[in-house]
């Protein structure tokens, strides 16, 4: 599968200032689970979204087109930002607004970190895009640094904690490109 054509369009802090859009799929995850890797790999470009070292850096809904009226948004990340409480309750409200808000969202994809697993943090999302009835489905990222001699162990482990069948977890290595063709056609089917 080919690189998606993504195109950065806007970064807004209220789903209002956002475009109209046919089809639109969005990530969220921790801070630091590599969401602007995974959208570089999908892109298959260096510098789409800027991945740092400092989790918390991505603070706004930042809009990607993926050719004409569909669009890719990529949250900002919970967890580990060292931000202040106030700071992280607006975070929380414009993704809550955004998610419950987005009239053509057609997916959510959860990224969890595959070599740690889901924290409580990607539970209580799960739960909470489940309560609302929100399509989504989770990508566990980092495969590559996960030991081969232990990945069958933690794939179950993974989709256990998930609540999911093993297969339904979509492993990822935005470093050695694993799964990001699977992830590719995904997306495309996704926004049909």
């Amino acid at each position: 599968m080919p690189p998606l054509p993504l195109d950065f369009i806007q970064s807004a802090d209220d789903l209002r200032q956002l475009p109209a859009t046919k089809a639109e799929v969005t990530v969220v995850g921790r801070s630091n689970v590599g969401k602007s890797a995974l959208i570089n790999a999908i892109g298959n470009r260096k510098r789409l979204a800027h991945v740092s070292n400092t989790p918390g850096r991505t603070r706004l809904l930042n809009l990607f087109s993926i050719g004409e009226d569909i669009t890719f948004v990529d949250l900002p990340g919970y967890g580990f930002a060292k931000v202040p409480e106030s700071m992280r309750r607006d975070w929380q409200r414009m993704i809550d607004g955004y998610l419950l808000g987005r009239e053509n969202l057609v997916m959510v994809m959860v990224l969890v970190d595959g070599a740690v697993g889901p924290t409580n943090l990607d539970i209580q999302m799960l739960d909470w895009l489940r309560a609302h009835e929100l399509p989504h489905t989770v990508v566990a990222t980092k495969h590559d640094k996960v030991k081969s001699s232990a990945r069958n162990k933690r794939k179950r482990q993974v989709a256990e904690k998930c609540d999911l069948e093993e297969g339904d977890v979509i492993w990822v290595s935005s470093v050695k490109g694993t799964g990001i063709d699977r992830l590719r056609s995904l997306i495309v089917h996704w926004v049909a």
